[in-house]
């Protein structure tokens, strides 16, 4: 297997585990008798540590080109902190074990994105090729956990979710790292974060990844609680994941026709009609079926011309701390400003409410592009 292929099956056991955890989590707490706003919280741990831990994993990698031991040692203490599930259903022991896995679990991402655009080198377009394995990965698990769980204890999404960070943990042990070309200097990173169109687009991204908050904590527990069965639950899921996939698959020929900031300003905007046909429409399967769709424009086509931007803008000795402070921005502050937001609205103003505020969100993440990712950047092809 080449180096793109071990990068494929990594992304694949890596959002096998998120396709596992995040849809079906919730509704294992909300089992064993937790408030929403402490399954708010608990969902929004993921983000929580990547507002800095990143950060410091990435300068540990780039400081010293050691990406994959940090992502071995990394996922292997996710996998240890992630067994407190099986030892406590406490509010504050499952709030000191997601921490800890969390933490660890930060590492793994943005330094993988580095790695694999690294090997890509000079075709940062076939990029999306070997992320959509990860797409792949989720809708596995997002369908076998959903109809596992209709017949099921809910408990057994806890073993699937372990056995799944095991395979991570054993694909990481296969990945390489990337030969720096000789001469290659990484010059100052604050020099490129000063510049307009990488803060309004980490600040675009922040407010995209808010907005998402409510489907990421709630989703399948508004699902279920309307009369939708778990097994339709990860169908709903899978088609989001589908449209995630096409997108990767075409991003390159759409962006020879389209700009980024075009592309960027749609994802926004089908963003905000996704959320309120989610908040609103619940009972009318059809319109499910279309927001659903609508994820690969929310995240699909936004992450890909997200990281052609930040692949593009900066160097190969900065990319980890570039994916790193997307990460820790967007779905860090971002991804936990949405969930707790999310939390604090569900059971005082209620599903409609709550995805109105995330169709909000996405408005200004669309005022911000507009405003601030110039033409003669959105001009540039996205590859």
């Amino acid at each position: 297997m080449g180096q793109n292929g071990r990068l494929s099956a990594w992304y694949f056991w890596y959002f096998a585990f998120i396709g596992a955890f995040l849809p079906y989590f919730a509704l294992y707490l909300q089992s064993i008798g937790l408030s929403a706003g402490r399954i708010a919280v608990l969902m929004s741990l993921g983000q929580f540590m990547r507002l800095l831990a990143p950060l410091l994993w990435s300068w540990l990698a780039d400081s010293g080109g050691r990406r994959v031991r940090i992502v071995v040692a990394s996922t292997a203490a996710a996998l240890a902190s992630f067994s407190v599930v099986f030892l406590t259903q406490e509010f504050v022991g499952l709030l000191i074990g997601m921490a800890i896995l969390h933490f660890f679990w930060s590492a793994s991402l943005p330094l993988v994105e580095a790695l694999t655009l690294g090997h890509l080198a000079a075709h940062p377009e076939r990029y999306g090729r070997i992320r959509l394995w990860g797409s792949v990965g989720f809708i596995v698990t997002v369908m076998g956990v959903g109809f596992l769980l209709d017949s099921a204890p809910i408990r057994s999404q806890l073993w699937v979710s372990w056995f799944l960070l095991l395979g991570t943990l054993l694909s990481a042990l296969t990945l390489t790292e990337v030969k720096q070309h000789v001469g290659q200097v990484a010059g100052p990173i604050l020099d490129v974060l000063r510049q307009r169109k990488v803060v309004f687009l980490l600040a675009a991204g922040l407010f995209m990844t808010a907005a998402h908050g409510a489907l990421y904590v709630f989703y399948s527990i508004h699902l279920v609680a309307q009369g939708y069965g778990k097994s339709l639950v990860g169908v709903l899921w899978t088609l989001g994941v589908v449209a995630e996939i096409v997108v990767f698959l075409f991003m390159q020929r759409i962006s020879l026709r389209v700009s980024m900031r075009r592309i960027l300003l749609a994802c926004f905007a089908l963003a905000a009609l996704r959320f309120m046909l989610i908040g609103w429409a619940v009972e009318f399967i059809g319109l499910l079926v279309f927001a659903q769709l609508l994820h690969g424009a929310s995240f699909g086509a936004h992450h890909a011309a997200t990281m052609a931007a930040l692949n593009r803008w900066f160097v190969a000795g900065q990319q980890a701390r570039a994916q790193a402070l997307y990460g820790s921005v967007a779905y860090g502050a971002g991804g936990l400003g949405g969930a707790l937001l999310a939390g604090a609205l569900w059971e005082s103003a209620g599903p409609g409410i709550t995805f109105s505020a995330a169709s909000i969100l996405a408005l200004i993440g669309l005022v911000l592009v507009w405003r601030g990712v110039p033409g003669d950047s959105a001009g540039e092809a996205v590859r």
